[in-house]
């Protein structure tokens, strides 16, 4: 499999020790997938903490959003009806539950890859039922003067997309959950088209079906309509099992270029590319056959949840033919890398 990133030096940018946890009864378990932006003259992320409390011998214990506040769940290990195969999440009596509680935290920089936490700014936390287990992995999309975060909410009712809008990163609207279960990896195009918002997501197939890449369309960047499978995953190669869209696409002269994460039966996650026509984006022009990033380094192969890079951030320099990569490492560490946009294009089979 092909690796054409430039890893930054300084990497892992960021890792838990770096940050602060939220509550006094938490630890900081992992950094996940920042969602990238620019505001106010500087390069910032939202990414994505994950905590959970210290872990006590023979017990695992968890937190969850409840009305009260946060809510320590515990468990011993040889309770009957726990499964704990995945270190991610756990099945306690037929019912599923993250073993972490994730909010999102902003940091900013000057030069993108010294990070720190900005004073004066909130903390994004899970607001009511639907986002009780936590909300997870950010996008963000500029069009028009509004910034649209779209991320994962989820609860004991599944797995949706949620927004929230802004036009400071002080005040915050939220328009609920967008996008019922199963789905996720939700990326709005940062331009209209014909008049239409449009965006990336990632419905779950059960049964029939299965994780694909999805489009839709909406007057108003809140109500989804017109959907349709656009990408499917493909049997023997490294995105046979799930594919899901990274950050907005990119606008180019030949098309919207899209990096996308793909991961196999044996759940490694790489990532790749494809290519949707400029006028009508559910024509696929082009895609990737090789990864186009392979995880490698040591922080990118071990961790919470290793052998995974995954990213739904960056920041686009056209005019220097750079795509600057930020993403999640083995589900605990925030790292960078740096692609030539046309190199990426080299590897695009075209249709």
């Amino acid at each position: 499999m092909k690796d054409i990133a430039k890893r930054f030096p300084e990497n892992p940018l960021l890792s838990p020790p770096d940050i602060m946890p939220s509550h006094k009864d938490l630890q900081i378990a992992c950094l996940l997938n920042p969602g990238v932006f620019q505001f106010d003259g500087k390069i910032w992320m939202i990414i994505r903490v994950a905590e959970r409390p210290e872990q006590k011998e023979n017990t695992i214990s968890f937190p969850i959003l409840a009305e009260s506040g946060i809510k320590i769940m515990e468990i011993s290990n040889d309770a009957v009806g726990l499964e704990t195969k995945d270190p991610r999440v756990i099945n306690y009596k037929n019912v599923n539950y993250l073993t972490t509680l994730s909010h999102l935290r902003l940091v900013c920089s000057e030069d993108g890859y010294k990070f720190y936490e900005p004073e004066g700014y909130p903390l994004l936390i899970g607001q009511g039922r639907l986002e009780s287990f936590g909300i997870e992995d950010c996008r963000v999309s500029y069009i028009e003067g509004v910034y649209y975060l779209t991320y994962t909410a989820v609860s004991e009712n599944g797995v949706g997309v949620g927004m929230r809008t802004t036009t400071d990163w002080k005040n915050f609207y939220s328009h609920g959950m967008i996008l019922p279960p199963h789905n996720k990896d939700c990326a709005i195009f940062e331009e209209k088209i014909n008049g239409l918002f449009y965006a990336l997501h990632r419905p779950s197939g059960v049964g029939i079906g299965g994780n694909y890449i999805w489009l839709a369309s909406s007057l108003d960047g809140v109500n989804w309509g017109n959907h349709e499978c656009i990408l499917k995953t493909r049997e023997g190669l490294w995105d046979s099992a799930r594919i899901g869209a990274g950050a907005s696409p990119i606008k180019t002269r030949k098309g919207w270029l899209s990096i996308y994460h793909g991961a196999n039966q044996n759940s490694q996650y790489c990532l790749g590319a494809f290519l949707m026509d400029l006028e009508d984006p559910s024509k696929i022009l082009a895609r990737t056959e090789e990864t186009i990033m392979v995880p490698t380094e040591k922080y990118e192969l071990t961790g919470f949840f290793g052998n995974v890079v995954f990213t739904n951030g960056h920041v686009v320099n056209l005019k220097e033919d750079t795509v600057t990569i930020y993403y999640g490492a083995s589900d605990e560490f925030v790292c960078c890398a740096e692609f030539s946009i046309k190199e990426i294009f080299s590897l695009l089979h075209f249709y």
